[in-house]
């Protein structure tokens, strides 16, 4: 049981990251303008014309948009849903401790780590789409992702890796970490909306270096479209989050295509060398096409999932080569 539940909350995990893309590129992240529930109702939203009069009455100045408002409270309930799969496996994993003889502190801190991403979603809405909160809440669901892969691993996971393959540790550990930043970037350019500040690829507005503002594109406390004065954000600092993610983008391609042929070449982990090479290069060309076709919503939402599926083949590897040996 223990060993299902990890394994289902692995997948729904997954597919909470791709709806929450969904939600953000839909622009429905404020389809609800209160948290936990939609216009105060925890189930289901006012469609009713009674019910949405009351509604805007309730929430003066917002005007409801039931289509917006299901599918924010659709990845509402799927991501509450997770909460509480991740507080049943935490539960099993201490009743468990003994017979298994190992420690429950990852699935506990699963549990703490979900209370923070509930608070994330709160701030999300309250601070309405804030940036830096977009982001973390994003860094958070793909933290959730990654521990939750590594606590399955834990029970179904590949034999340790062979010694030769142990080189490979520290260049495993940099590409997850690169992986990281590269996932953080990503999310700061769809939360600032800059997804289409190039119009165009490999350059960037017909050119290799254009006008960028850098100091007010990574400026973190700021509110969304606004710089930290409170003056609207300009194209040019726009321009620079994008060309930055590109950038970080060619690196990590570079390296994690290395870090791929090297576990290709490694007995023992060619079948992961592959996958991490095919997703790889599906994420680029994926990055490219969004740019090519004006960011269409399925493409954008795959460009989302691409990123959470390189992290789960990095996060498979790093078992592999780090896997105590008594555990095989």
């Amino acid at each position: 049981m223990y060993r299902k539940l990890v394994l289902f909350a692995v997948g729904l995990a997954f597919t909470v990251i791709v709806v929450g893309a969904y939600v953000r590129l839909e622009d429905a992240g404020l389809g609800c303008p209160d948290w936990p529930g939609c216009y105060g109702r925890l189930i289901g939203v006012p469609d009713a014309v009674h019910d949405v009069a009351q509604a805007e009455q309730a929430f003066p100045g917002r005007t409801v948009d039931a289509g917006r408002a299901w599918k924010e409270m659709f990845h509402r309930y799927l991501a509450g849903t997770l909460g509480l799969l991740i507080l049943a496996i935490a539960g099993l994993a201490w009743r468990r401790r003994g017979a298994a003889r190992r420690p429950p502190w990852l699935a506990t801190a699963l549990v703490f780590l979900v209370a923070l991403q509930a608070a994330l979603g709160m701030w999300t809405v309250t601070m309405l789409l804030k940036p830096a909160i977009v982001t973390l809440h994003l860094l958070g669901g793909m933290a959730t992702l990654a521990l939750l892969i590594w606590l399955a691993l834990r029970e179904i996971g590949p034999a340790t890796a062979p010694a030769a393959a142990q080189r490979l540790r520290p260049w495993a550990v940099l590409g997850l970490m690169l992986l990281v930043a590269q996932i953080a970037l990503g999310g700061w350019v769809s939360s600032n909306y800059a997804a289409l500040a190039c119009t165009d690829f490999p350059t960037c507005n017909g050119q290799w270096l254009p006008p960028m503002d850098f100091r007010q594109a990574f400026h973190v406390l700021r509110e969304l479209g606004m710089t930290a004065a409170g003056a609207p954000l300009t194209q040019e600092a726009l321009t620079a989050i994008h060309w930055t993610h590109r950038l970080g983008a060619l690196v990590t391609v570079l390296y994690l295509g290395a870090l791929a042929l090297a576990a290709l070449r490694t007995p023992g982990l060619a079948s992961q060398g592959v996958l991490l090479l095919v997703l790889l290069l599906v994420q680029a060309a994926l990055g490219a096409a969004n740019v090519f076709a004006r960011l269409p919503l399925a493409l954008a939402v795959a460009h989302s999932a691409g990123a959470a599926l390189l992290l789960a083949a990095l996060v498979v590897l790093n078992f592999t080569l780090f896997r105590p040996s008594e555990q095989h």
